[in-house]
Formats: C-alpha cells, sequence, structure tokens
C-alpha cells in the first residue's frame, strides 16, 4: 500500500507536513477555481502577520471542516453531534508540543484546554487539521477572565444587507468617536460588519457585554427603525442587529482573516474606515486577499496601540437601567443569569394558557 500523498510546508521556520494537500475544500465555481487544503495552509502562511495579530496567545475555539465544504456535508450542532464539520474547543490529541493551550471556564462551570496560539506553525498545523475559521476569545492567556476586546456585531437580518450595516457602521464610528474610542473594523465573510476596540482588561465578561447593549441602545436612538438590539428574532424585523451577546463568555467572532466555510473561500476581511462604502465582501477571498495583505499590509496594525476605558458606556448602561432599560437575555444555553430578564419567545409567551 502506498504512503499518503504529502508535502513538507515552511511554517514560520518550522517544517510542517500537510497530508492529502489537493484535497479539494472549497469546490471551483463559475467565478472561483477549487482551493484545496495545501491552498488554505498556504493561506495562512501568507497572512501570518495578520492572522497573528488577531489570534496571539488567544484561547481558540477551531472550526473544522476536514471533508470540505460540500453540499452534503452535515454540521455539528449544540443540539446535535456527531456531523462532518465541527466546533473544536479541546486540543485535538496528538497536538504537536510547540501548541500551547489555555484553559477556560464555560457559563455552565466546566473547563477546557483550548489551542492558544504563539506561533503561525500553530495556524498552519490547525489548518492541517482542517480547520477553516478560527474563533479566539476577546481575552489572553495570562487573565482569561478579563476580556482585552469589546467586539461590536452588526448583523443584517432578513430584508436588509451589507450596504445596510455599512451605514450602521458609519454612525457607529460617530459614537466610537464621541466616546474617545478607536475602533477597528472588518467585513464578517458574510454580509455583517465587526468592529473592535481594544480596552483595558479591568472589567468581568458581564461587564463588557452591558458595555455593547448600551452601544447598541444609543445606536438604537441615532438610528430609529434601522437598527435593533431585540435578541428574540420575531422582533427584529428588517433592521441591524447589534448582537451584543456576541460579548458574552464563551461566545466568540470569527477572527480577522479567517476563511468562512461559504461558496468561493471568503474571508473577514479587516478594513479601513474610509473603504467600508467602497468594497463588497466577496471581494476579500483565499484567492485575493495574500495579494491585499502583501500590497497595504494588515488594517489593523495598529490595534494595539492604544486601550480604552469602559467607564462611558458603564454610566450609560446605567442610565438606561435606571430608565427601566435594565439587562437583557442570554443565549438560551446559558444558565439563568443574575439580572436577566425572563427567557421567554414572544411568541411561544403569547401562546401560554392565562389563568
Amino acid at each position: 500500500m502506498s504512503e499518503p500523498q504529502a508535502t513538507i510546508v515552511d511554517a514560520g521556520g518550522r517544517d510542517l507536513r500537510v497530508s492529502n494537500p489537493d484535497r479539494v475544500i472549497f469546490p471551483a465555481t463559475q467565478r472561483s477555481d477549487a482551493v484545496t487544503k495545501l491552498d488554505i495552509v498556504e493561506y495562512y502562511l501568507a497572512v501570518a502577520g495578520g492572522i497573528m495579530r488577531a489570534l496571539d496567545r488567544r484561547p481558540t475555539t477551531l472550526e473544522r471542516w476536514p471533508k470540505g465544504v460540500h453540499p452534503e456535508i452535515v454540521v455539528s450542532t449544540r443540539e446535535q453531534g456527531g456531523g462532518d464539520a465541527f466546533f473544536q474547543k479541546r486540543v485535538p490529541r496528538g497536538a504537536p508540543d510547540y501548541v500551547q493551550t489555555a484553559r477556560i471556564q464555560f457559563p455552565s462551570g466546566r473547563h477546557a484546554d483550548e489551542v492558544c496560539p504563539t506561533e503561525v506553525a500553530v495556524v498552519g498545523w490547525a489548518a492541517q487539521m482542517g480547520t477553516i475559521t478560527f474563533h479566539p476569545w476577546p481575552v489572553r492567556s495570562d487573565d482569561v477572565d478579563h476580556p482585552d476586546e469589546l467586539r461590536i456585531d452588526l448583523d443584517p437580518q432578513p430584508g436588509t444587507n451589507f450596504a445596510d450595516a455599512v451605514r450602521v457602521a458609519a454612525e457607529a464610528r460617530v459614537l466610537l468617536g464621541e466616546l474617545g474610542y478607536i475602533g477597528f473594523p472588518k467585513t464578517s465573510g458574510g454580509r455583517g460588519i465587526h468592529i473592535y476596540v481594544r480596552i483595558e482588561r479591568r472589567w468581568s465578561f458581564t461587564d463588557v457585554r452591558h458595555a455593547a447593549i448600551a452601544f447598541g441602545r444609543e445606536l438604537e436612538r441615532r438610528l430609529p427603525g434601522q437598527v435593533t438590539t431585540n435578541w428574540w428574532k420575531e422582533q427584529r424585523g428588517e433592521r441591524i442587529f447589534v448582537d451584543y451577546n456576541q460579548n458574552a463568555r464563551d461566545r466568540t467572532i470569527a477572527s480577522a482573516y479567517s476563511v468562512r466555510p461559504k461558496v468561493g473561500a471568503p474571508v473577514s476581511a479587516p478594513l479601513a474606515w474610509e473603504e467600508l462604502a467602497e468594497v463588497a465582501p466577496e471581494d476579500f477571498t483565499v484567492a485575493t486577499m495574500p495579494a491585499r495583505f502583501a500590497e497595504v499590509g494588515d488594517r489593523h496594525a495598529a490595534i494595539d496601540d492604544a486601550v480604552h476605558s469602559l467607564v462611558p458606556l458603564l454610566e450609560l448602561y446605567e442610565h438606561d437601567a435606571a430608565e427601566g432599560q435594565g439587562d437583557m437575555p442570554y443565549p438560551p444555553d446559558y444558565p439563568k443569569m443574575p439580572g436577566e430578564p425572563k427567557r421567554v419567545q414572544p411568541s411561544r409567551d403569547r401562546d401560554r394558557p392565562r389563568r
């Protein structure tokens, strides 16, 4: 029996063995060539400085598609496991000795040792293992309970699109400026926009989530009918949803430069603010991003230059709470959280028998 096909690539000075390099991960389309496993590995090595700025020393969940992104692939969910594609929170068995880990705790109280990238060889190894997307926690390995990042997720709802998210992002930029914050936008890899703000490591996940709620509510006031923070989908309407729960413990966003499991192999692209209105999410793919990175570098290169206080947003949250707008629902898999309102979908609440 012949040995499985493999090739060796240079991953930041380490020899990285890539098995089955010609395995098709993304099938060809009318607009794009097929993308192989080796293409994915080489893509991440080509944007090494950017992906490491996004992942360095962060506990990271691996979104693995070892059989590729094909229509027949079954994806595991929180409710139903056993699929061909899955999210891996614990370090895989047999990881090389240079793969470091960080222990994180889930809302349930359980814990896990997650991959914690410290060099690009770890990223390349994960890609060789079928990882498409990297989902880093907003913390560093030396303090996993105090986030260093506020994440603003602008999520277009049905009936809205990327252009609508761009318009909301423009107002978000104004608000950030008034707060004295520097924000760094990126495409989600789909229709949405993510904005990152580096913060002092003084606050809990609960505090950071409250800050995101306050930011979203202020955007609602400034852009009525265009923005919503309603957790329940039935109440969102055709608006941009500010997903504040992306700042809750154990909730993560695809990192900058991550490949997304969508047709054409799009990537989450860091942008300059001035670029937002000029681009389309599909402009940025595994095939196109390396040349852009070589030309303009990392648009988030300055993200670590300044950190900010959450005090202004937490004061805004307390003001809203005094006016009757307190905490909001957590995701349904969370235990009941302190101060959380009842977690009942509006449609189900209406259907309940009255006594």
